[in-house]
């Protein structure tokens, strides 16, 4: 018979399951419930059971909405001209913390990966180009993560883009070989934003 009770079993085993949360962070977040105020714990289901309710991914970049479109492709002070390819919500998170971005996104979903099974199918590369149809979008700002996934992804967007017409763009210095863009503090992606270069240069005639 196990000396522990089945609920806080069942609860630390669902901690346990969050990225970053190990076996003992799991338990001390399961007796920290344990001591909380039933209130604060009443909370905190009632925020979790939301999120999956009243969350949804907008219907035009994809980023978490709770509308059919997210706050940024509402707002009217966006620059409509410049979209920011990014790979997943988080990442978006990390541009604007920056300040050095000020028109819409889009969330591709993921980077290509081969050795993972996503290629250009998994990823939402064609509703990206259908937005590029519209007309109104002059710049792409490729800003997939400078690891061996993302600068094979911004490599095919860019062969696949080539012929739109719009400009297309890559941050630049400032990021690390190998590192994750929601990991970067804003400086270096202020910076990088700032010195993003055409991918023009770098094709071949």
């Amino acid at each position: 018979m196990s000396l522990i009770p089945e609920p806080v079993e069942r609860l630390a085993a669902e901690f346990g399951r969050l990225p970053g949360i190990g076996p003992k962070t799991a338990q001390r977040l399961t007796f920290y419930c344990l001591r909380s105020d039933p209130a604060q714990v009443a909370r905190l289901a009632a925020a979790l059971g939301e999120l999956r309710s009243a969350v949804r991914t907008c219907s035009r970049c994809f980023f978490i909405a709770d509308e059919d479109l997210c706050g940024i492709c509402r707002s009217a002070t966006r620059d409509v001209s410049a979209i920011c390819v990014v790979e997943d919500a988080l990442d978006v998170l990390a541009v604007e913390r920056s300040g050095g971005f000020h028109g819409l996104y889009h969330v591709l979903g993921g980077a290509l990966s081969p050795i993972e099974g996503v290629g250009p199918d998994q990823l939402r590369v064609a509703e990206l180009e259908a937005r590029l149809r519209g007309g109104e979008v002059v710049e792409v700002v490729l800003a997939t993560d400078p690891d061996v996934e993302g600068e094979a992804t911004a490599h095919y967007l860019s062969e696949r883009l080539s012929g739109s017409g719009v400009r297309l763009t890559r941050l630049a210095h400032g990021l690390p070989a190998g590192a994750d863009l929601q990991y970067a503090d804003e400086l270096t992606i202020a910076r990088a934003l700032a010195g993003r270069r055409s991918l023009d240069a770098d094709r071949v005639p």
